[in-house]
């Protein structure tokens, strides 16, 4: 395969991959690139060693810098000093020539990694029982909401005064699955 090729193909997986597949991919790649960092120590080779710490570097900072500490909270919080550490490790792989460091931010990638590959590979089902749950939930509200508004109106003795219709807000905007505020979804942060 060409080089041409490979990147292509690269490229069609980097725009095709769902959001946690993307994350596993950045895990995949910083451990990669750290091995690769340890096979130059011990081969010597100056040049590939830092040009791989150098990408570990980079992958994690991107990892870090994507947090989403609002909606990650202390998930977020513990990540983001694990990355903080992890990148404080890689600092001293270059000056001191030292495969260790590396060493130790593969051990602590590769439970993350594997995490990924697993919610990856799950594929969309989640976020389908998770609509699946507000839909039934919605149902479950706008039945609550019907037998409310009939009480209403038979305790008002039917004299037109309007309460908000079942699926519906006191403005008589509708809500429900199909509303923004219903396809709200919840993210991963990493």
């Amino acid at each position: 395969m060409t080089e041409n090729a490979s990147r292509q193909y690269q490229t069609q997986q980097i725009m095709t991959a769902s959001p946690a597949m993307l994350v596993f991919m950045l895990f995949d790649k910083a451990i990669s690139s750290l091995n690769a960092a340890v096979r130059a120590i011990a081969a010597n080779d100056v040049q590939e060693r830092w040009r791989n710490n150098k990408r570990a570097i980079e992958v994690i900072s991107r990892l870090q810098m994507t947090l989403n500490m609002e909606l990650g909270g202390e998930v977020a919080e513990n990540l983001d000093r694990l990355y903080g550490f992890m990148l404080k490790l890689l600092s001293t792989v270059d000056p001191n020539d030292d495969p260790k460091p590396a060493e130790d931010v593969i051990k602590l990638l590769e439970p993350l990694r594997e995490s990924w590959r697993e919610l990856a590979n799950q594929g969309d089902k989640p976020a389908r029982e998770a609509a699946k749950i507000a839909a039934e939930a919605a149902k479950a509200k706008s039945a609550a909401d019907a037998k409310a508004a009939a009480e209403a109106k038979a305790a008002n003795g039917g004299n037109g005064n309007r309460s908000s219709a079942p699926g519906e807000n006191q403005a008589g905007t509708p809500e429900g699955p199909d509303t923004p505020k219903a396809h709200e979804r919840v993210s991963v942060s990493a």
